[in-house]
């Protein structure tokens, strides 16, 4: 029998609009610049179809170049500066709330861990990335 997936939340409140926050956040020349957990890695290359049944990839990579993957999925729920719902290629599924109060918008993200990795690192590592996002968004 396969071990179900624990379902992890990261979440930050980011000091921007909620329509702001939404263009940066799927806007492929905005998440080459933020994209990354670490100063180590970066986002070279993105693209995003988004709506119901499009596509998205990004491609991360160590600076250094000695590991990169893509990471990528299909859009199964979109709702403009609210909502985007999607199943990573493995499988796994991943929703965001953007919930608006004014200038300040809370972005809750939650997806389905993987088998390899600590529940904790995963964690870490989705909050780093959230975390890079918003000190982007709020410097932009």
């Amino acid at each position: 029998m396969e071990k179900q997936a624990t379902q992890i939340t990261v979440e930050s409140s980011i000091n921007a609009p909620v329509e702001k926050v939404w263009k940066l956040w799927n806007a492929p020349e905005h998440i080459t610049k933020w994209c990354t957990a670490t100063p180590e890695w970066h986002t070279p290359r993105s693209e995003n179809d988004l709506r119901v049944g499009g596509s998205f990839s990004s491609r991360m990579e160590a600076k250094d170049g000695s590991f990169g993957f893509d990471f990528g999925g299909i859009y199964d729920e979109v709702k403009t500066n609210e909502k985007i719902a999607y199943t990573m290629s493995d499988g796994r599924k991943v929703k965001i709330i953007f919930s608006s109060n004014g200038n300040e918008t809370k972005v809750t993200e939650t997806f389905d861990s993987e088998n390899q990795n600590p529940i904790d690192m995963q964690k870490a590592g989705w909050q780093a990335i959230l975390d890079n996002f918003k000190k982007y968004t709020e410097s932009n």
